[in-house]
Formats: structure tokens, C-alpha cells, sequence
């Protein structure tokens, strides 16, 4: 079997070091500027494009939220790179902490987006879920911190809200846990190469998000695939709102 499909035959998940420190611990300060520099080597900004591309979003999103979206600068990056094909809107930053800068809300308002950070738990958010709306929810390395039950029960507030919801998340492989060793070559603290092999056993193979996205009455584009070289990837994408017509291809 190719080292790039071999996988653990289950999920484990385990308490990250990042998720226990407080947040203006310098352990974590410094773990959270090494993960843009993970994000970089997964090719994280890339691959969103690319999901957001196969989805066929033809109406720019007004209204986006992210889900655990630490400091937002990874989000940044993305409606930076889509440009004037996405003219801007509001923001809605879910985390149990504002870790987003003055600096990096500035930029974003000068991209045309306002910004709004709702500290909050994410499945207490997934309970409340029917009362907001969004075009588009996206989260990045965060799903893997859930079991499977918990994880169905914020799939179910994201599929009850989102009209299409975007998640990178570990590939959970042979070939991730090898180079999860070598994550000291990035120059990152010991919390991020530690929650970095945590990550990847935790992570997703084969379609292990899509068995969980509940089961309802909309018609849902799914994708559920493999994006080189660290990348798990779950898209979906609404094409029946209850009482409207199937949407045009």
C-alpha cells in the first residue's frame, strides 16, 4: 500500500498542549505563530482555494464564519489571495479566545470584510446553530480535536446554518506521521512538533467526515478526498433549501 493512503486503522484523539495553555503563555504565543509556518508547508491557502474552486461557489459569499479560527491570519491569506472575486462582507471568527491583533482586523477591513469574534465553545455554538445564517462556513485543523459523536453534533449545527462548509484537516498516513517527526526542520517549539503527531493520529482517512454529516432531506454536494502532501479535505455544498427548487448546475 502507498505510503500516502497506509493509515491507522482508527481515529485517536488526544489533549493537544496547545489547547491547555493559556493564551498569552510565550509557549503558546510562539505555537501559534509556528502553525502559520505549518500552514505554509501544508499548502493550506492553496488547498482551500482549490476546494472553494471544486464546489462551484458561483455567488461570492457575503457572510462567512470559521470555526476555530485562532488568529485569523490563515483566513487572511485566503480572501487576500481570492482578491476582487470576492468583494468582501462580514466575518464571523469563532474561538474560545480573541487571539485576533489590531493589525490583522485592520487588514481585513481593508480587504472590504468587518470583522466579528465570538468567543465561544464550538459545540455550544452547534446547539444554537439554527439561529444564524452563513454562506459559507470554513475551519482549518480543528474538526480533528472532536470524537466522532461530538464531531456529528457540530456537523449538525454546520449543516443546519452553512450553506457550504469547507474543512482541511490531517491525513491521517504513514507518510504525515513520518514527516510529523521532522517538524523540528520548520524551527518549531516543542508544543507544536508534540501536537503536530497528536494531530495526525487524530486525523481523517478515506470518508470518515462524510459518514458523520447527518443525514436529512437536503440534497448536499459532497467531496470527501485526499490533497497533497498533509491535507484531508470534507466539502459540501447545499443544493435544496427546504421549500425552494434544486439548484441549477
Amino acid at each position: 500500500m502507498p505510503l500516502t493512503s497506509a493509515f491507522a486503522s482508527t481515529r485517536v484523539v488526544r489533549p493537544e498542549d496547545l489547547d491547555s495553555l493559556p493564551p498569552d503563555d510565550p509557549r503558546a504565543r510562539r505555537s501559534r505563530v509556528d502553525l502559520q509556518r505549518v500552514h505554509r508547508a501544508m499548502r493550506s491557502v492553496s488547498i482551500l482555494a482549490h476546494a472553494i474552486a471544486r464546489l462551484d461557489i458561483r455567488v461570492p459569499p457575503r457572510r462567512i464564519l470559521e470555526l476555530g479560527a485562532g488568529d485569523g491570519t490563515l483566513l487572511f491569506r485566503l480572501l487576500r489571495s481570492l482578491g476582487t472575486r470576492w468583494p468582501g462582507g462580514e466575518l464571523i471568527l469563532l474561538d474560545q479566545h480573541d487571539l485576533v491583533s489590531t493589525a490583522t482586523r485592520a487588514r481585513f477591513v481593508a480587504l472590504g470584510w468587518n470583522v466579528q469574534v465570538t468567543r465561544a465553545d464550538a459545540l455550544d455554538w452547534a446547539r444554537s446553530a439554527h439561529r444564524e445564517h452563513y454562506d459559507l462556513c470554513l475551519t482549518t485543523l480543528f474538526l480533528h480535536h472532536f470524537e466522532s459523536f461530538r464531531l456529528m453534533e457540530l456537523l449538525k449545527g454546520v449543516a443546519v446554518s452553512a450553506d457550504a462548509f469547507i474543512a482541511c484537516e490531517p491525513r491521517r498516513n504513514v507518510f504525515s506521521k513520518s514527516c510529523g517527526h521532522l517538524l523540528f526542520l520548520l524551527g518549531v517549539n516543542g508544543v507544536t512538533r508534540r501536537d503536530g503527531i497528536t494531530s495526525i493520529d487524530a486525523g481523517f482517512a478515506n470518508r470518515e467526515i462524510s459518514a458523520l454529516w447527518p443525514a436529512g432531506t437536503d440534497a448536499w454536494q459532497i467531496e470527501e478526498y485526499f490533497a497533497a502532501p498533509f491535507t484531508h479535505c470534507f466539502a459540501a455544498r447545499r443544493l435544496i433549501r427546504p421549500g425552494s427548487r434544486p439548484e441549477s448546475r
